[in-house]
């Protein structure tokens, strides 16, 4: 009998499995100098492997995502972050595609962070935890795939942070890669992305509970500080246009202002939603050390160096935006577009129309879908590399 998950184009039920890579004989070495040793990755596969074990897509996950990115544990109704666009006949299409996604280096969903134990102490790493970059990320990533038996990615994709992830690891190692996603991301965060990021780890640092980030052993959880991130972060995923569209200035009960400090409005009780149901979901630690990740990426930022690496780099990009997105606005792309273009590295641009702000590259947006599932398609293996010029 067909599987009727499949006949809807959903892959269906799949597990999170573990990986142990960088034992304490062999560590991980930092960009920042330090080592760790374990380092477990959480990490789920979508699709088969094929003969040739070329057919693999990464998928890398935004700033407060996980390894589950599509298909369901067992509950159909709340799928993965990315179920509608991974599974058959979807624009990464499970029936052509063996599909991975792990959770990051510094998460707290199964994947080594300052929430693990420190097998030196024997306690939660907390503020102990060595700060990571971009860079360490893909090193965790490449170790990951490296132990799946992959030689080559097909494809690495990724929005937002993920997508600032796929750039780093076409500039470090191309040779993983036949082609690069990179969409809602940036090559540099803004004076005012690290600004809303500054202020999101100041509620949680100053939360009476945060304990200087030893909260674990305290038993106690920094969770106001941690909404108060969420509720903040989430109003630059949205648009105004959005906002306004979805909740205009509507009160929460009938008609009647309550003259109160208490929720009144709908995107009041929206919010206080959203902050609320990330505190079962998330760690305060590894958002801080995951947005000052952000904050320190900057691939381009030695030019003469980023250069060097860029004259190597001839797989081709595709770069998307939206138009309504404020977070990382369409010149955050076209910087990207720039300065790839520059330097003679084939890259298609998109921008696409939607309402809904940074949140759209996890929405089904047809002409985006349509756009990804085209380029995935003419995606084949690498071509042979330009000369170097003389």
């Amino acid at each position: 009998m067909a599987n009727p998950d499949i006949e809807h184009g959903s892959i269906g039920e799949v597990v999170t499995q573990r990986a142990t890579l960088f034992e304490r004989n062999a560590p991980l070495v930092l960009e920042g100098g330090a080592t760790l040793g374990p380092v477990d990755v959480a990490f789920e596969t979508y699709g088969e492997l094929n003969a040739q074990r070329n057919n693999a897509v990464f998928i890398c996950h935004g700033l407060t995502g996980d390894a589950h990115a599509a298909g369901h544990h067992g509950n159909p109704e709340r799928p993965g972050w990315w179920d509608n666009f991974i599974g058959p006949g979807k624009p990464v299409d499970t029936r052509e595609f063996f599909v991975v996604c792990a959770n990051i280096l510094g998460g707290c969903m199964g994947t080594t962070g300052p929430s693990s134990i420190d097998p030196a102490t024997g306690k939660a790493y907390g503020l102990r935890f060595p700060l990571v970059t971009v860079s360490d990320v893909v090193r965790v990533h490449r170790a990951l795939i490296a132990d799946l038996g992959i030689t080559k990615l097909r494809a690495a994709i990724g929005g937002s942070l993920g997508g600032m992830q796929v750039l780093q690891w076409a500039m470090d190692h191309p040779e993983d890669l036949g082609a690069a996603i990179v969409v809602c991301a940036t090559s540099r965060l803004s004076a005012q992305n690290i600004a809303f990021s500054a202020v999101a780890r100041e509620a949680i640092m100053r939360d009476p509970n945060f304990h200087g980030g030893d909260y674990v052993d305290a038993d106690t959880r920094p969770d106001a500080g941690l909404a108060i991130a969420r509720m903040m972060a989430h109003i630059t995923y949205l648009s105004e246009e959005g906002m306004r569209n979805k909740f205009g200035r509507r009160l929460q009960n009938g008609t009647t202002p309550r003259f109160g400090f208490d929720v009144d409005f709908q995107v009041e009780s929206y919010l206080h939603h959203q902050g609320e149901a990330f505190l079962g979901r998330f760690d305060a630690n590894s958002y801080l050390y995951l947005t000052r990740a952000m904050d320190y990426f900057d691939p381009f930022g030695d030019m003469e160096h980023a250069a060097a690496r860029l004259a190597d780099l001839d797989l081709p990009f595709l770069v998307m935006s939206f138009d309504s997105d404020w977070r990382f606005d369409t010149s955050h792309s076209r910087e990207i577009v720039r300065v790839l273009s520059a330097h003679r590295v084939p890259v298609s641009f998109r921008e696409i129309s939607s309402p809904h702000g940074h949140d759209s590259f996890l929405l089904v947006i047809p002409e985006y879908h349509v756009t990804v599932a085209n380029f995935l398609r003419r995606a084949e293996l690498p071509p042979q590399r330009r000369p170097h010029a003389s």
